[in-house]
């Protein structure tokens, strides 16, 4: 007999309206993230009313920058994270269909495109305003992980990016019959709810980590730093969980049930994994930079380590 936890009777919208013949609908999605971003505006907020976190004692941004800076975030979100799935996973169809490309309430988002649009965003903000990067990008990894965290339970909630079949006691029958689609799987398929995995590895295991370093451990102090373990982390969360996340299908052939994108022999990387990889190997040497560069700054002549 099946050992799994049917979906639970959840909606993925909040509510709907109906104005002049039309409805609006405030879905769970569109809640993430807009309590993710308020959460991480408001853990920015902390951190600069705080300058003992700082190298100097200097924030980087002032409160009122933050708040500028919030609106040039978003953009770099929706824009990047939008034409990251375009470009990463459906480019062909997109090509297709370009009208399609600005449909975002139908999804499709990409984390890795949505990084990179908040990275392009904050070095445009910060040279127009002559702010330290390294210290703004320090700020906005320590504000990022609740928006993860919010992201992937969305993600459960609406049914959506779920996990490969599993017979474990804690996969999950989800609904829809590409779901239910599981070869060599006789009656009812339950998947791993990689969602979650991902909710917890990115958003709360690693935000916590990063909170308790900014805030106790002095790790805002070295630029860099944080910036880099939160790439390095996010990077080695969504690989690991690769493994137990299904694959988008237009990756997915009969010679190749794994949607691997690059082979290597037996085995092979998933799209997800292959943009991972080069995170997390980035993250650990800017890591590994920024503390080289704060010992070189420290043992020079006239200056002491901070």
């Amino acid at each position: 007999m099946l050992m799994a936890i049917p979906f639970p009777d959840l909606s993925p919208e909040i509510f709907s309206i109906e104005i002049f013949g039309k409805s609006f609908a405030l879905r769970w999605y569109a809640l993430a993230y807009i309590a993710g971003i308020l959460i991480g505006w408001r853990i920015a907020l902390v951190a600069v009313k705080r300058p003992a976190l700082w190298p100097a004692e200097r924030p980087p941004m002032t409160p009122a920058q933050v708040e500028n800076f919030l609106t040039w975030a978003i953009l770099g979100i929706i824009l990047g994270g939008r034409l990251g799935y375009v470009l990463f996973y459906k480019p062909g169809y997109y090509l297709e269909n370009p009208g399609e490309i600005a449909i975002l309430w139908r999804g499709g988002m990409s984390f890795h495109g949505g990084f990179l649009g908040v990275v392009i965003a904050g070095v445009l903000y910060c040279r127009r305003h002559r702010i330290p990067m390294l210290s703004a990008a320090d700020m906005v990894a320590i504000a990022a992980p609740p928006g993860l965290l919010l992201g992937r339970i969305a993600n459960f909630i609406n049914a959506e990016l779920w996990g490969r079949p599993s017979d474990l006691p804690w996969a999950v029958i989800f609904p829809g019959a590409a779901a239910q689609d599981c070869p060599g799987v006789a009656g009812v398929c339950a998947r791993h709810p990689s969602q979650l995995y991902e909710a917890a590895l990115e958003g709360l295991i690693l935000g916590a980590i990063l909170l308790y370093l900014a805030f106790r451990r002095g790790w805002l102090r070295v630029p860099g730093q944080i910036t880099g373990l939160f790439i390095a982390g996010y990077g080695a969360a969504r690989f690991i969980v690769e493994f137990f996340r299904e694959p988008d299908r237009q990756f997915i052939t009969p010679e190749n049930p794994g949607g691997h994108v690059i082979g290597i022999g037996d085995f092979g990387l998933t799209m997800g994994q292959s943009l991972s990889l080069p995170m997390a190997l980035a993250g650990v040497a800017i890591i590994w930079w920024a503390r080289r560069r704060k010992a070189a700054a420290g043992s020079g002549p006239g200056l002491k380590a901070e």
